[in-house]
């Protein structure tokens, strides 16, 4: 992927691609039919280069695109360009958080399972900069401060006059688990019960008494784009981050978080298993 390439982008190459192989067409007789070369078309699928949304518009309808589709991809188009806030960040983040950043910036809905630590749009800033001095990379204070800033930035979003649906599944392990103190982790725990009383964010806590679940193997977040077919897995591993966007990946971890909500506590109750964890601390 060419660095840093705009969500925007990333997006409609995804969505041209997708909707010439659902067409039948070749690279080659979709580029005839608008009147542009093989190669042109496929730069528009590849994420390479500008783009100009007459082309798009074009193929779309040579697609048979519903009007809903074309709609949504040349608006895409038209935006390709367009950066986001942590652009100016970009030097000191890795690539990975880049594109995290601009999936998360359009998202609609965000559906996280945790099973390690408070999901970053839910932490504070003592319980996120505890976290950063447990990395195994060292980093001195201003390293750590920037890091916690984007983190902080990022939070913003849910406070937007039209926030993306944050529905987050936290394993009980992730409520006993204390980051920098007692002290530290009771604030945190407050904040998730306020979070828990807001219209936007659906909290649900799966305690230890479920046994095996449907996530066993970890953490794990859906980035829910406003066309569900753009829609993107994220997963944090040790060695990088890893984006899964075929379909079916999509059905296998949107299955798993379903089964997920299934086997969670209801809010209610979730939210008085935080407050009897915040009176053990």
């Amino acid at each position: 992927m060419p660095s840093r390439t705009t969500t925007r982008r990333r997006q409609l190459g995804s969505t041209m691609r997708k909707l010439r192989a659902r067409s039948g067409m070749t690279l080659e007789e979709a580029g005839r039919r608008v009147g542009v070369s093989k190669a042109t078309v496929s730069r528009y699928e590849t994420q390479c280069g500008p783009v100009k949304w007459p082309i798009v518009d074009a193929l779309c309808r040579e697609y048979g695109a519903s009007d809903v589709e074309r709609t949504a991809v040349v608006a895409l188009a038209k935006d390709a360009r367009q950066q986001g806030w942590w652009s100016s960040f970009a030097d000191s983040i890795p690539e990975s958080m880049n594109l995290l950043l601009a999936l998360e910036d359009e998202a609609v809905r965000e559906d996280h399972f945790c099973c390690v630590y408070i999901p970053g749009l839910l932490q504070t800033r003592d319980y996120s900069t505890a976290l950063q001095q447990a990395n195994e990379l060292r980093l001195n204070r201003m390293e750590i401060d920037r890091l916690v800033d984007i983190r902080m930035k990022r939070q913003e979003i849910l406070s937007r006059p039209k926030p993306p649906h944050l529905w987050a599944i936290l394993d009980e392990s992730v409520l006993r688990r204390v980051v920098g103190s007692p002290q530290v982790m009771r604030a945190q725990l407050d904040r998730l019960l306020e979070a828990n009383e807001t219209t936007q964010i659906t909290l649900q806590v799966l305690p230890f008494s479920k046994g095996a679940h449907a996530a066993a193997l970890g953490s794990f977040v859906i980035l829910g784009a406003a066309e569900p077919t753009l829609d993107v897995v994220y997963v944090d591993l040790h060695a990088g981050s890893l984006f899964m966007e075929t379909d079916d990946e999509l059905d296998r971890y949107r299955l798993a978080f379903e089964y997920l909500r299934a086997q969670a506590l209801d809010m209610e109750v979730s939210s008085s298993l935080i407050h009897r964890i915040r009176k053990e601390l």
